[in-house]
């Protein structure tokens, strides 16, 4: 399929979160309930949009039994953003699919972010977005820094080159109507599963063009990461009040 495509007419842009799993390697309660700083991980992800001045929607994909839980929890905070909670999917690609479909017609520009990166700086999300205008999709990542090795059980085997390698992180942007084709696709093929959304745009024949991330921006999984995540935060925080008064 060719990536000729026509122009984005509306500058408006969704982002979509989906927050429905259960964080089973992370254990305990759902980790995008769990307070971090002063606030739940979800609401302190979404803040980092509310935030944003070219983000003007916010999706939520949550359990089917916290969809008024969160619904009330935004309302209290008083989001400015636009912000709808639906009921999310078995899994995430099914969770954004039901995201997508609550994002407003004329909305020609989505993003789509893990309910568990609340470290996303602002520039990165301008890269993405400027990305997204030029090209029609675009993910952060980072290049691979560390040797990577197979192994069979505790034995190491051959060393696999890293050069060219990245992991990847969120937001990842796209064209609207390039991610409904590629979910679209992807349910008429039995539901073809991808670790990500770019992964299904990929498979839907369209180009994915890369956008150099932050190393802060990790995704918070294992019980570590929890640890990690509560002593940045302070500075983090620190350093986001600073920037909004001198902004």
């Amino acid at each position: 399929m060719a990536d000729a495509q026509a122009p984005i007419e509306s500058t408006d842009v969704a982002v979509l979160v989906p927050a429905a799993g259960e964080g089973h390697r992370l254990g305990g309660p759902r980790k995008q309930f769990r307070v971090l700083g002063d606030r739940p991980l979800l609401l302190q992800v979404l803040l980092v949009f509310e935030r944003h001045p070219a983000v003007q929607h916010l999706v939520v994909a949550a359990p089917d039994d916290h969809v008024q839980d969160v619904s009330d929890r935004l309302q209290a905070e008083g989001l400015s953003t636009v912000t709808v909670v639906v009921s999310g999917g078995a899994s995430r690609q099914a969770s954004v699919r039901h995201a997508l479909r609550a994002v407003p017609s004329f909305v020609n520009i989505v993003l789509v972010h893990d309910a568990a990166r609340p470290f996303l700086r602002p520039a990165d999300v301008d890269a993405v977005l400027t990305a997204v205008r030029r090209h029609g999709a675009a993910s952060l990542a980072l290049p691979v820094a560390d040797t990577l090795r197979n192994a069979s059980g505790d034995v190491f085997g051959d060393t696999v080159p890293r050069e060219g390698l990245y992991r990847v992180q969120t937001p990842q942007g796209f064209r609207r109507d390039w991610l409904e084709d590629a979910h679209r696709l992807a349910a008429g093929a039995d539901e073809a599963s991808a670790t990500d959304d770019a992964g299904l745009v990929q498979r839907a024949g369209r180009t994915v063009h890369l956008v150099r991330g932050d190393r802060r921006n990790f995704k918070i999984t294992a019980p570590g990461d929890w640890q990690m995540a509560q002593q940045l935060w302070p500075s983090w925080r620190d350093d986001l009040e600073r920037s909004a008064s001198s902004g």
